[in-house]
């Protein structure tokens, strides 16, 4: 690449100067140093960079909520619009959809790494503005960072931004985020935070306290202004033609759509009847009943709409059952472990998926970080320290969910759950399982969504069979939420996203600190030191061939641990979308996100 030889070039020339060179210094950072695209790229290599603007992209709303109660994404009460954060809000940098750990400067034109790792700066563009035409400047970013780590924002937040020590401003458009060790992913994090404008919030000349700044218009520098709202039913996002990077390597060839609208619908039924009346443009699928048996009608038999399969490589995630360990029944990771043994995946992907899904395996599926076989020498290294923290099965082969087809059964599942919950002391007494002190294994299911009781249904048929009463509890959202964040439930499923580089994140959904700070991403409770040091490890590493032992060892202990029940995953995007609206790119990326490239790529014919 270009850039990379003027970088040899240059550090030449340092070390010649007796000067100390930056360990990275450009128009991007990589985690593993190797940017895909070079200095003065024209575009990214998916997009059609002559794809005409105009039109509007007609969406549903994904949430799980009905409707929504504010504009401020970054608030931990109430909910926003789908898409509002993306729309609206541009970063330091951002990344590419056919590569992994690298970002370009979107709101920066250079980032600078400093040699120890210690530090990284930032210049801003001189063109970016936001929405009221205010120049975004260094001190908007040091707003920006300083807000998301205050009180009334997300702790996960908090979490990820742990390792870094501050933000300075050293100029007008030069600022430098500070850490307390190094960590080559940080640079990537703070290059991806959200920047909003001082401005938002401002009441009678004083900033609002940032929990109050609830239906204030935000104050971005994304593509897209807030337009005409219809509270309950839809709201309409602009494109915003003065927008200050249309022209940007990054943008171009992207934002296309001159509305998009997202409309509201109170279940999954009404939503996919608007989508066969032609209400809306694109819908993507989760359900593969839905997909399978429901996506039909006149629209699709006359071409108008079309089902589309669009193959990925992102990671697979852990979409899991996850058990709350806080609570007293589940401490004993046997009880977990049987609870596992009596799902039968693989008679309810015949017969209620349609084939349609594979197993989740682990927390790093379909990335170079998932444990198999043995532990590796460099592995059982990381391990060993811990043996006294960890289970003894996690020294052993990697962990594989129990199977009921070929020489594996459901019976015989059974009767090792039943023989692991006796181990525990939970044995059977007049067809109810119970402890020592007579108490009833009694766990309740707990979700937002009547309709998932259909897929827990059978899980609960085969624990009764161990004396075991799984009672499945439908809330509403706003409760749910409440519960969730004050961890008060035994089970809930979760969709973790996966990802090919795991760092600090980690540390929210699995770390000690987070198992105690309420409305963390902590929802098994998982409190291990092994655990904080092993994402440590994670965090610090210098080479992927330091960080790839620390994950797989971290895979191996969350798996042994059995603080996650594995579900399943797909390995496309399944979208319906009007084919004489709509028109794409002849690439797919890899590493799209289903609609959000639709969003992004996708234009009006």
């Amino acid at each position: 690449m270009r850039f990379l030889r003027f970088f040899v070039v240059f550090l030449s020339a340092v070390a010649a100067l007796g000067v100390s060179a930056p360990a990275w210094s450009g128009y991007g950072y990589a985690l593993w140093g190797d940017l895909k695209y070079p200095a003065g790229f024209s575009h990214f290599e998916y997009v059609n960079p002559t794809a005409p603007k105009g039109g509007e992209l007609r969406l549903v709303s994904n949430l799980r909520t009905s409707t929504f109660d504010k504009y401020n994404p970054f608030t931990i009460k109430g909910s926003a619009p789908a898409y509002l954060a993306d729309l609206m809000f541009d970063s330091l940098l951002v990344g590419a959809l056919d590569e992994t750990a690298a970002g370009y400067g979107l709101l920066a034109e250079d980032v600078t790494v400093a040699a120890d790792g210690l530090s990284a700066t930032f210049t801003l563009r001189p063109e970016a503005r936001f929405h009221n035409g205010e120049p975004v400047l260094a001190a908007d970013v040091k707003h920006s960072f300083d807000v998301l780590l205050g009180p009334y924002t997300s702790p996960a937040y908090k979490t990820l931004l742990e390792d870094v020590a501050g933000l300075d401003v050293l100029s007008e458009r030069r600022l430098r985020y500070r850490f307390k060790k190094p960590n080559r992913e940080l640079p990537l994090t703070v290059g991806g935070l959200p920047v909003f404008s001082r401005s938002w919030g401002m009441e009678g000349g004083q900033p609002k306290r940032f929990d109050a700044v609830v239906m204030d218009i935000p104050i971005g520098s994304g593509p897209y202004k807030i337009g005409p709202v219809r509270f309950g039913k839809d709201i309409t996002y602009v494109r915003d033609p003065s927008y200050w990077a249309k022209d940007l390597n990054v943008r171009r060839g992207m934002v296309n759509f001159d509305r998009i609208t997202v409309k509201i619908y109170k279940d999954n039924t009404a939503k996919l009847e608007a989508l066969k009346a032609g209400e809306f443009d694109l819908m993507r699928f989760f359900s593969a009943g839905d997909w399978a048996r429901r996506v039909n009608g006149k629209r699709f038999d006359s071409g108008e709409l079309v089902k589309g399969e669009f193959k990925h490589r992102l990671p697979s995630g852990f979409q899991s059952y996850v058990v709350n360990v806080r609570r007293d029944k589940f401490k004993d990771v046997r009880v977990r472990e049987a609870l596992g043994l009596a799902i039968d995946y693989e008679w309810m992907n015949r017969q209620m998926f349609y084939s349609a899904y594979q197993r989740v395996v682990g927390l790093f599926g379909n990335t170079d970080c998932q444990a198999s076989d043995l532990p590796s020498p460099q592995e059982l290294a990381i391990l060993t320290p811990w043996r006294q923290q960890l289970p003894a099965t996690a020294f052993g082969p990697m962990f594989a969910p129990p199977r009921t087809d070929g020489e594996s059964s459901l019976r015989a599942n059974l009767r090792r759950a039943r023989d692991l919950l006796a181990e525990a002391g939970w044995n059977i007494q007049g067809g109810v399982l119970r402890n020592s002190s007579g108490e009833a294994m009694v766990i309740e299911y707990l979700d937002s969504n009547e309709g998932g009781a259909r897929v827990v249904a059978p899980w609960a048929r085969n624990l009764e069979k161990l004396g075991v009463q799984l009672n499945y509890r439908a809330v509403d959202f706003a409760l749910y939420q409440q519960r969730l964040s004050k961890f008060e439930f035994d089970i809930i499923s979760l969709a973790y996203g996966g990802t090919h580089n795991p760092g600090q994140e980690y540390a929210e959904m699995f770390g000690s600190k987070a198992a105690v700070t309420e409305d963390s991403g902590n929802m098994a409770g998982v409190s291990n030191p092994a655990v904080d040091a092993i994402i440590a490890r994670m965090t610090s590493a210098k080479t992927k061939a330091d960080l790839l032992p620390a994950c797989r060892a971290l895979d191996r202990i969350i798996s042994h641990s059995h603080y996650l029940i594995p579900q399943w995953t797909a390995s496309t995007h399944r979208m319906a979308f009007n084919d004489r609206r709509l028109a794409r790119p002849a690439l797919t990326p890899p590493y799209s996100t289903g609609e959000g490239w639709a969003i992004f790529n996708w234009w009006a014919r």
